[in-house]
Order: structure tokens, then sequence, then C-alpha cells
């Protein structure tokens, strides 16, 4: 599609839209007259091929919010093919020949070049085409990169920085990226350089796949590189020091935006992805932003009331005040002694009592505890469990 096209052709009649139209209606417009003359639906009828064609070509613009501003803005610009004078140039609109803008027919004066610098340039993001009229290969964001990490207990708590040895596909140093042995490789002619070609599919709609001819690459090697093979890609290697925030969990994949591979051409670099693994620890546990611990008492800590020392991680321990008939398995919280949340504040510590029982008693010890069972026979603590499953 030339230039000329572009200013000459009324894509809003094509798609029998107002240019008011919003983006679902000129959604609704496309997909009925794509449905009407698509090629599956017409088989061997040459017109609504060219028709369906013209449906395409005008969704492909007018679809575009961007491709969109720009066509209107040249449609106000040019008038149709009428160029519109500013004050004092005498008023109204002439005609003149679109060939000698964009063919450089203009002769003598300011010709196409006194409308600042080439009118090239007013369409070249719609046509990927500079103001010489060569076409502009777009620029390719490099592939995401997914590696793995396993980090300690504490490290994920408290966040670490660890090296990270990553394998990508980056721009191939003995073709400086270009694929071609002698670093002159051509525009493909198939997809114009964009790097893709549109497909038609059932149901009236248009879709994009890699272009098959330079592999989605804008470019074909004459010369393929040894190395390379004409891709333009070859495998490196590199370390690269990964900060892994506070607080991360388990399984948590975080993503490094601009740490993949090197885009091509200018193009952005890819994302690294890295999936967190952590080890158990010996004394903590974790239940989202809360650290979790058991702690042993004694049997008369748990009766009669007590101060327990419950160790941290990575602090010094805290003092749990032990309020007297404290049950077994009672869980009570250390308030900001968990791990650290996004807004860098902390989960709590929760500790969980756990009554221990002695395995071996002395000879002292036995005769309390059989002074104590005697002073507490009347009471049964099994009655209102008995009393429970009667009534149920």
């Amino acid at each position: 599609m030339s230039t000329k096209d572009f200013i000459e052709k009324d894509y809003y009649k094509v798609l029998g839209v107002p240019k008011d139209a919003t983006e679902a209606e000129i959604k609704k417009a496309y997909r009925k007259l794509a449905r009407e003359f698509h090629p599956d639906a017409n088989k061997g009828n040459a017109k609504a091929e060219e028709r369906f064609k013209e449906i395409s070509e005008a969704n492909d613009v007018l679809g575009d919010p961007k491709k969109r501003k720009e066509y209107d803005d040249a449609r106000a610009l040019f008038g149709n093919g009428g160029f519109r004078p500013g004050p004092g140039a005498g008023g109204g609109s002439f005609n003149f020949d679109l060939g000698d803008l964009f063919g450089g027919g203009a002769q003598g004066g300011q010709g196409a070049g006194g409308f600042g610098g080439g009118l090239g340039d007013v369409f070249g993001g719609l046509f990927n085409r500079g103001s010489s009229g060569t076409t502009r290969v777009q620029p390719r964001r490099g592939q995401d990169i997914e590696s793995e990490v396993t980090l300690s207990f504490t490290e994920a708590i408290e966040g670490a920085t660890v090296p990270l040895r990553m394998s990508s596909q980056s721009p191939c140093k003995a073709c400086s990226g270009t694929g071609d042995a002698n670093g002159t490789p051509r525009v493909c002619p198939t997809c114009v350089g964009t790097g893709q070609v549109a497909r038609g599919s059932g149901g009236g709609f248009s879709l994009t796949d890699p272009c098959p001819d330079c592999k989605g690459r804008g470019l074909i090697a004459e010369n393929p590189c040894d190395i390379c093979k004409g891709s333009g890609r070859a495998k490196s290697s590199r370390t690269m020091q990964v900060r892994i925030p506070a607080g991360v969990a388990d399984g948590q994949r975080i993503r490094l935006r601009g740490k993949g591979a090197p885009g091509e051409r200018g193009g952005p670099a890819g994302d690294l992805y890295v999936v967190v693994h952590v080890d158990t620890h010996p004394v903590f546990g974790r239940k989202d932003d809360n650290l979790t611990v058991t702690v042993p008492v004694t049997y008369p800590e748990a009766a009669l009331g007590g101060e327990v020392r419950v160790p941290t991680l990575g602090g010094p321990p805290v003092t749990l005040k032990l309020p007297p008939g404290t049950p077994n398995g009672r869980t009570m919280r250390a308030r900001g002694k968990g791990a650290v949340r996004k807004d860098g504040t902390r989960g709590d510590l929760l500790i969980t009592v756990e009554v221990s029982v002695p395995k071996d008693l002395s000879g002292k010890a036995r005769d309390a505890l059989e002074a104590y069972r005697e002073a507490t026979a009347g009471e049964d603590p099994r009655a209102e469990l008995f009393q429970a499953a009667k009534g149920a």
C-alpha cells in the first residue's frame, strides 16, 4: 500500500461508518462485512476477494487508534487531494498531483521538500517507512528468560542478593546481529520488514502470524552467518546479581523488567522471571506474612502461669507471659516479629504452647504428682466429653 493510496482511499466509506465512529462501531462493521465477503464464503469470486482485502486494509488502519489518528491527520491536511493553504495564500483550496509529492516529481521552488523535511515523515509511523521512502525494519523485543533460585528460610524473610547464571539468545557477535556474514541483510519482501503476515480465519477475523520466510525478523540474510546460521542470535551465558525482595514465599515467581535477553535493532530487552524455592527451617514455619513457632512449656508453667523466653528469627528473644491455666495448643502472638510485607511492615510471630510431659520422673517428683492425683481425684476432665457425646 503506497502513501498515495493512503491519502486517496476513504476507509470510513469502505467500512460504511461515520468519521466519528467509536472503536466498537468500527469493529462491528468490519466483522459484518468480513463475514459477507470472506473468500471462504465466496469461492472463486474475484470481486468479493478484492472487496475483502479493502475491508481488511480499512480495519487495519481504523482499528488501530494510533494509525487512525495518523490517517485522520493526513486526510485533514490534504482534504482528499486538495491542499488547504494558510492565511495569506489566497484562500480556498487547489488540487495538485500527489505523484509530484511522493514520487519526487516536484521541480523548482520548495517542491515536496518545502513541507519540513519530506512528507514521508508524516506517514512513516503507518507504513514503517522513513522520509527516503525506504522500508524501516522494526525493532524486536528480546526474549523473556526464566530461572530458579533456592534461598534459605532466613534469606527469604530478610531478602538477599544472589548470583544467577543464565543462558539466552543475544545478538550474534560475529555478524553484529544482522544474520548476514557481510553485515548487509536485505528487507524481507514478504512482510516488508514487519516480521508478520496477515491471514484470514473463520468468522471474519484477520490474524497475524510470524513471517514464514524471515521467521519474524523482518530481514533475510543473503550470506548467512556461519555462527548463527542467519538468525542473528547466538547463545550466550552471563552471571547477574539479582536482588530478591524480603518476604518472598516458596514457589513465588518474581518478574524483573528488562533483565532478560537483549533486543534487536534497538528493541527493548525481555524480562527475567525468577521462581523462588525456600528451604525449611528447623524451628520456624510460615503462615502468610506471619512466622510460626512451637514452644514447649512445663505443666507447672501452664497450670500456674509464668514467663517463658521465646526465640525470634534473626533478633533477640521475646518474653511470653503465660496466664494461669494455659491449655495445651494455645496460640499467642508477638507482634512485629514475622515476615516483611510489601509495604515494609512486618507480620507477627505466632507462638503455640505445647505442654511437655517428662519421660522420666525422680522419686520426689513422682511423689508430688501422686499427691496431686489424690487431691484432684474427684475431678473428671472427660465428663463433659461423654455428656456431649450422649446428647448428640
